[in-house]
């Protein structure tokens, strides 16, 4: 039971992320999208740049940094 309790508190640790914004790779473009309604269900992910017609599997994500309040920080 150590490794099943040692695994819950693993799992109770990890916080919950929204998604992130994706780019296109290639111009910076937040305008980027799947190629189909099928990719990540039944085919391979493959993204398309409505901007600068990038295609493929790649793409950029930005990261939030999380916001300290000055209080927390004295």
């Amino acid at each position: 039971m150590g490794i099943l309790r040692n695994f819950r508190e693993v799992v109770g640790s990890l916080k919950h992320k929204r998604a992130s914004p994706k780019l296109c790779p290639r111009c910076g473009s937040p305008k980027i999208g799947l190629s189909t309604r099928f990719d990540m269900w039944l085919f391979p992910e493959q993204y398309i740049c409505e901007q600068c017609g990038y295609k493929g599997p790649v793409t950029l994500e930005l990261e939030q940094q999380e916001q300290v309040s000055e209080s927390s920080e004295t």
